[in-house]
């Protein structure tokens, strides 16, 4: 099949499948809470970071309250997300940055959201994608995963690997596969024992396992 054929087939298989609706599975009612559930969200579980920004949000509000946030209390309120010394230091960084440079409002652009204490382009893209709804690639385990299984890409590197995703699909599924591929790789195509023997996209799957036939031995 061609490559464009098989690429419009993967995305009309994984539409039909998981649907076309947008949807984060992060917790959060502004901008500003999107960037921090989204920081919290590295290395750590969804629905861990959902937990804890529950009362979070409730003790600092908004930029103002984080950005005078004592460093220690912080990393104990989000002790539980891992890496909660940098993430810490990144939340309070990003929320003083925001006041001085952004007049407190979480920016649209690139460059601008790059620019700030914690944010890199994925956390970027999650922003521009959910709050702008700026077509973004969001790049992080699965979607590298899947995305080579799947032969979209043979790139290692998140932005090159953003870079050939880009290419090779339309604008109105930029978002969208970052979405579907997350529960893809959640519920089927899983890092340690994927159910390739369940999956839709089996036949288009560049690296799909078949299961070992079992016979009697000496036939």
């Amino acid at each position: 099949m061609a490559i464009a054929k098989r690429t419009e087939e993967i995305l009309r298989r994984m539409d039909a499948y998981y649907s076309v609706e947008y949807r984060c599975s992060l917790d959060y009612r502004n901008p500003w809470e999107l960037l921090v559930a989204t920081i919290l969200s590295a290395q750590c579980t969804d629905a861990r970071v959902n937990v804890v920004t529950k009362d979070l949000f409730v003790k600092y509000p908004d930029v103002s309250s984080m950005a005078n946030a004592s460093l220690v209390e912080l990393e104990q309120d989000i002790h539980s997300t891992g890496f909660y010394h940098n993430k810490a230091k990144n939340l309070i960084g990003c929320a003083r940055a925001l006041l001085e440079r952004f007049d407190g409002k979480v920016p649209s652009r690139l460059e601008d959201l790059v620019s700030l204490p914690g944010v890199g382009r994925k956390t970027a893209n999650v922003i521009r994608g959910n709050i702008f709804h700026e077509p973004s690639i969001v790049v992080d385990t699965h979607v590298k995963r899947i995305s080579r299984k799947l032969g979209l890409t043979k790139e290692e590197d998140p932005e090159k690997i953003e870079l050939d995703l880009m290419k090779k699909l339309p604008k109105d599924h930029w978002i969208l596969w970052n979405i579907q591929v997350i529960t893809h790789g959640r519920e089927i195509c899983t890092a340690i024992s994927p159910h390739c023997e369940n999956c839709f996209l089996n036949d288009l799957c560049k690296s799909r396992t078949t299961p070992k036939k079992v016979g009697r031995k000496g036939l």
